[in-house]
This record gives structure tokens, sequence and C-alpha cells, in this order.
């Protein structure tokens, strides 16, 4: 396939207190703009070929700012949005322990979690997986740049990695970070994880 940019979006408005944001489009904060103008710095000499991302704003702003300079379009795809978190949209752990104190047990064991009113983690990982349908036609020599979130992020390593998608929370992935993966028909190659040497205060 082909050498692949995995961004996860800047800081938005509504990121204090570590809620549980999925489906919500939270846009960019002052923050996460710099932080976007920060990552296209860095990406600035790379032949990116393609770019995809999510349809929430928070992803597509970042990724309209990173395409600045390179000639290329930008595709959203549902497949790269965010967990969605159904009842516990917008709660921090503290209130969902307290609202729903199973969930709250998965969440803190590291379980495979069934969100109510939302999606499964099978359900997020399955619809995950259709994105690298869309890979199939490059090439090695090509660079695909593809700005999501956390959950998905994680997914798409996992995957790609042969690791099994249980471990997917032992992989930490920071806002407006980078890593990179390079993808080959036998296996993929972790080259960069969880990168963010980039961000200046």
């Amino acid at each position: 396939m082909a050498k692949l940019l995995l961004i996860r979006h800047g800081t938005t408005k509504l990121h204090a207190n570590d809620r549980f944001w999925g489906k919500t489009d939270v846009p960019l904060s002052d923050i996460g703009i710099e932080q976007a103008r920060q990552l296209q710095s860095r990406l600035a000499l790379e032949k990116i070929t393609a770019i995809f991302t999510s349809t929430l704003s928070r992803t597509r702003s970042t990724a309209e700012i990173i395409a600045a300079g390179h000639k290329v379009d930008i595709v959203a795809c549902e497949e790269l949005c965010e967990c969605n978190f159904g009842y516990a949209e917008g709660l921090t752990f503290k209130e969902i322990e307290k609202l729903y104190p199973a969930l709250a047990a998965d969440l803190a064991g590291w379980k495979a979690a069934s969100f109510p009113g939302g999606e499964t983690f099978e359900q997020l990982a399955e619809r995950v997986k259709t994105f690298l349908k869309r890979l199939e036609g490059f090439k090695s020599i090509d660079t695909v740049a593809i700005v999501s979130h956390g959950g998905p992020i994680r997914v798409l390593i996992c995957v790609l990695l042969g690791i099994d998608i249980a471990h997917w929370q032992q992989i930490r992935i920071d806002r407006a970070s980078l890593s990179i993966l390079e993808t080959y028909p036998q296996a993929s190659i972790v080259t960069l994880l969880n990168d963010v040497s980039h961000l200046k205060s």
C-alpha cells in the first residue's frame, strides 16, 4: 500500500475536564488551530498524495490547515469518525460511574465497552476496518494523510500491525500527534508513534 501519516485532530473548545466527545461536532479551539498549523509546518516537505478525514469539523479543519501548500483533495469518510458514545456523550468518567456503573467498570477494566444508545467497541472496529478498502489503489511511493480521532487511529494501528484489537487502549494517541506507518503487502512497520515534538507552547 503506502506510507500512512496518522494524525489526530487538535484540541477542541470542549476538551476541558476530559469529557467523552465522540459524534458531537465540536470545533477546534484557538489552541487546536495553532496545533494544526504546527502540524502543517512539520509536514510541509512530505509529498502527500491524498488526505482522508472524518466528517466531523475538528478533523476537517485540521486537515484543511495541513493541506495548505499541497495540491490534494480532502476526502471526508464516515468510517473515520470517533465512536458514538451514546448516552455517555459529553460526560466525564466520574459522571459515567454514577449513571452507568457497568459501563464504567468495563472502561476501567479496559474491556470492549458497549455504549448505551451508541456503538459497541466491536461496531467501531468493524466500521474503521472498512476504511482500509480506500487504500487499496495506492502504491508504496504514495504518502497518505489520515486525520481522525483517538479511537479510530488506535484501531487502524492494531489492524495494520496484526495486534489483537483488545489491546487498543494500550496505544497512546495524543491530540495533534503524528504517527507514521509504512505499509506493505506482507506487513506494516511503525516508524513513528504518537509524536508531538512539533508542538510548541
